[in-house]
């Protein structure tokens, strides 16, 4: 099963297209025609079992060179989302009702808690 294609994503009220560029297997990548935005999932078996399952957003933009400014630099930034489950014991709802409650405290009153983590905040 995958995802829509093309997976969209709004970043500051801009919506990104980002039709498969990449799927084997437990993997794929989702990428914009600028190449600047991407998104990936994989499913991995890792020690004892445990799967992981990953979902990534990869950004990159063009920003001044604050060592040159007649000069543009590539800089780039990645947010990603890791489920660590062991072998038997959490069912799919299960994780899911974790993963809801851990989001709906990230994103309540306006993402405050990501602000605070960005600010550096613990």
């Amino acid at each position: 099963m995958s995802f829509a294609d093309p997976v969209v994503i709004t970043i500051s009220a801009v919506p990104i297209s980002m039709p498969k560029t990449y799927g084997q297997g437990k993997e794929a990548r989702y990428s914009s025609s600028d190449g600047l935005v991407s998104v990936s999932a994989n499913h991995t078996l890792v020690k004892q079992g445990r799967e992981r399952h990953l979902l990534r957003i990869d950004h990159s933009k063009l920003t001044a060179n604050p060592f040159d400014t007649s000069e543009n630099m590539k800089v780039n930034m990645a947010v990603y989302t890791v489920f660590d489950l062991p072998p038997a014991g959490y069912t799919d709802p299960e994780a899911l009702a974790v993963f809801a409650g851990f989001n709906t405290w990230c994103t309540a009153t306006s993402n405050a808690v990501i602000t605070k983590l960005l600010g550096g905040e613990s």
